[in-house]
């Protein structure tokens, strides 16, 4: 582990609305969608319950319920604790050019998009992202699997995303369109360079990339 400032977490429970998102999206079939826990607002309590993985120390901010960070390489914000099978739930908000990512079960050392998975959040109608592969555009599992349709909203606008996670089955949920179902064993054979495939469990991140970027409403539910 390196670089590493941790908060103690105090997630608070509250009522959310993140099984009405997934029943809207169609997603969701970990064991009949029956829970463990209630929901958790990730943010209630700030940066505390996170903890900073390289990157310049201090460049997360939160105000206003909007958790933020400008121009700095802050490294990425990780959880606390790990966590196997979950529903989550958030918005994000990137500038014209952003790039960021949401990391899944990633441990505390590497490059979580390998050692973990990366779904990714970009600028998709910026310049230079015209003519990148299908699998680098937002929502995709990053160098796996592209959406299945493009519904990304245009660079300044809120959007929302959710991302279940079942054993292998893996779904996203974009803007109120499912725009990736799969199993991981899919990519099984690609797991000697992203061993993140073979994981069960990790801390959940959000990715820096010495660009702005912004959050709000991150909620999860563990699932069985």
């Amino acid at each position: 582990m390196y670089g590493v400032t941790r908060f103690e977490p105090r997630f608070g429970k509250v009522v959310s609305v993140l099984v009405l998102l997934l029943l809207s999206l169609g997603l969701g079939s970990c064991a009949g969608m029956r829970v463990r826990s209630a929901d958790a607002d990730l943010l209630a309590t700030g940066l505390v319950g996170w903890q900073q993985i390289g990157g310049q120390q201090g460049a997360w901010h939160f105000a206003d319920g909007i958790l933020s960070i400008g121009d700095e390489d802050g490294g990425w914000l990780a959880t606390c604790r790990p966590y196997d099978n979950f529903g989550l739930s958030l918005e994000f908000r990137i500038p014209p050019g952003g790039d960021s990512g949401v990391f899944l079960r990633a441990p505390l050392e590497g490059d979580p998009a390998y050692t973990g998975l990366e779904i990714q959040i970009l600028d998709d109608y910026a310049e230079q992202a015209a003519h990148l592969a299908p699998y680098e555009y937002t929502g995709s599992i990053y160098g796996l699997q592209g959406p299945s349709e493009r519904v990304s909203r245009t660079a300044g606008q809120w959007q929302k995303m959710v991302v279940i996670a079942c054993g292998t089955h893996l779904q996203v949920g974009l803007n109120g369109r499912k725009i990736v179902d799969t199993d991981l064993t899919y990519y099984a054979h690609q797991a000697g360079t992203r061993p993140g495939l073979l994981r069960q469990s990790g801390y959940l991140g959000l990715q820096s990339r010495g660009r702005p970027v912004e959050f709000r409403s991150i909620t999860l539910r563990e699932l069985p």
